[in-house]
């Protein structure tokens, strides 16, 4: 079993990544702008399982990391969202 992926939120804080941490933070992001539940949670679940595949040879990585990757894998899925993703906004 490989060692858990630390994610470096601050200079003081770090905790092991969770993909349903993770999952919960994109369909939240799609959810802000309106986009109907099933379709947030399957674009959720695919970016959601494309980070993991990217942070899976990684001892550690930012929450930088994270939302520049995740921006990414999104935005052909839902532009806004990525955008809104990478710049940690939510639309209320």
């Amino acid at each position: 079993m490989s060692e858990p992926i630390i994610v470096v939120k601050s200079r003081k804080h770090m905790e092991h990544f969770d993909i349903d941490k993770l999952h919960r933070s994109l369909v939240a992001t799609c959810r802000s702008l309106k986009t109907p539940d099933g379709q947030a949670e399957e674009i959720a679940a695919k970016v959601s399982k494309g980070i993991a595949a990217w942070a899976l040879d990684k001892q550690e990585i930012t929450t930088g990391d994270i939302r520049r990757v995740g921006a990414g894998l999104l935005h052909p899925l839902h532009p806004e969202a990525a955008y809104l993703y990478k710049q940690q906004l939510t639309v209320l």
